[in-house]
């Protein structure tokens, strides 16, 4: 079946109609006319319906991260302010970063019971769209990956701002996981510092490279199917995650006795933010089709994922309101009781699922750059080359660039942000003196 990419390419068309004569699953081995009598031969990948559901589900746990910059920003302009203090915890690790499954509790209790509708209308909007990614890969082709349908809808000119924008944020939050990694193992083990070639590495620096050599082996693979196992371990994570506070909550103590509030519309839109950073994995998905071995099963990897991780974040949301109500915090772990086995246990699991996703938020780079390069020096030596000076340049980014970092949160003064625009959080400090002078 021949394949023809069509320079005036409208995607409406094939959006709303599905055309059977143009379907990409039918084959195993696809060739798209490139012009001329050249011809370019794609082939379909080897994952499996279960290792591309691991990976799919592995990209929908998504992070948030409050770098310095933005969190002096919040303190300039009044939503941040030492006025808000709200008490101080007592226990000397803390994390200080969100993640999405972490986070919904907090947005349940911003908007109230009636805003995780929000929850379940954003979900089905996402999963339409991801359908929608799909009905344009089979509609065409030569479309490989998400600057491809940039290019289709719009040009040159889409395809250069898709890939711009989506590989810079792709690789900053790659760079992000290194940082929170660094952070957090820095806080449990702050005494951690070893010598490398005569070069003294110590505290966040040191684990950032140690976490970046553990990345590292995950990089290398070019299967998507064995980068599954992977993700694996990070949705294993948030089950367990998700069975630690459950536990917390039914046998430590803690009980779910809280009604919370109906609705809340002061915290609606920072509920709805919340809500929609659970869902922001559209720039993996053309990569998980094309690893596919049979890929008109995307639709029902599509299905699974968003239902299992749907359930997954509302069972979370549900579970942390009525354990803490309006008390709940940004992050679900700092409530719970930090002497308790399973309280550690989920602070403690946390640190997994930034490991298990790196490889798979930076496999669309990397498929940008090896098809740039690996057409002249297509071989498995420069194939490695490549993907370790990835790696290398964000444990670069990580460690040298100025306020490209979080802050160092051991025991600190608790501080909330008022309602803002885009997301409702508490951040930790660990001494207001470290803030510049003129900051207010």
């Amino acid at each position: 079946m021949d394949g023809v990419k069509h320079e005036d390419y409208c995607v409406t068309i094939p959006l709303l109609i599905n055309n059977e004569k143009n379907s990409k699953g039918e084959e195993n081995h696809v060739t798209a006319a490139t012009g001329g009598d050249s011809a370019a031969t794609f082939t379909t990948g080897n994952s499996s319906f279960f290792n591309t559901c691991f990976n799919g589900l592995n990209a929908l746990s998504d992070y948030y991260i409050l770098s310095e910059t933005g969190l002096l920003w919040l303190l300039k302009y009044g939503y941040l302010t030492s006025t808000d203090k709200i008490n101080i915890i007592s226990e000397d690790k803390m994390f200080n970063t969100g993640v999405g499954i972490l986070s919904v509790p907090y947005a349940l209790a911003s908007g109230g019971w009636l805003s995780l509708l929000m929850l379940f209308i954003i979900a089905i909007s996402a999963f339409y769209t991801g359908i929608l990614i799909k009905r344009c890969m089979d509609a065409d082709s030569t479309i490989r990956s998400y600057p491809d349908i940039g290019e289709r809808a719009f040009g040159k000119a889409g395809r250069i701002i898709v890939t711009v924008t989506m590989n810079i944020e792709l690789y900053l939050v790659a760079t992000g996981f290194l940082i929170l990694e660094g952070d957090n193992l820095s806080n449990i083990l702050p005494e951690m510092d070893f010598d490398l070639y005569g070069i003294h590495v110590g505290g966040k620096k040191s684990f950032v490279v140690i976490v970046a050599a553990i990345i590292l082996p995950t990089i290398w693979l070019n299967s998507m199917s064995i980068l599954s196992y992977v993700s694996a371990s990070g949705v294993l994570a948030s089950l367990i995650i998700l069975g630690s506070i459950w536990w917390v909550g039914e046998f430590d103590g803690v009980g779910f006795q809280e009604k919370g509030k109906l609705l809340n519309l002061n915290g609606f839109p920072s509920a709805i933010s919340l809500y929609a950073f659970c869902y922001c994995a559209h720039p993996v998905f053309p990569t998980l089709y094309t690893s596919m071995r049979n890929q008109k099963q995307f639709s029902k990897v599509l299905l699974l994922c968003f239902v299992f991780c749907t359930i997954t974040y509302s069972s979370m949301a549900v579970v942390g309101y009525l354990m803490f109500g309006t008390n709940v915090q940004s992050q679900i772990t700092l409530n719970l009781p930090t002497e308790k086995i399973s309280s550690r246990v989920a602070i403690c699991t946390t640190l997994v699922n930034p490991i298990a996703k790196y490889a798979l938020m930076v496999t669309p780079i990397m498929d940008s750059i090896e098809e740039r390069f690996l057409s002249i020096y297509n071989t498995r030596k420069y194939n490695l080359l490549i993907r370790t000076a990835l790696v290398i340049s964000t444990v670069i980014v990580a460690i040298a660039l100025p306020f490209f970092r979080g802050f160092n949160v051991t025991r600190g003064s608790v501080f909330k942000c008022h309602s803002i625009d885009h997301t409702t959080m508490l951040v930790l400090l660990e001494d207001i003196r470290h803030l510049p002078e003129d900051w207010a």
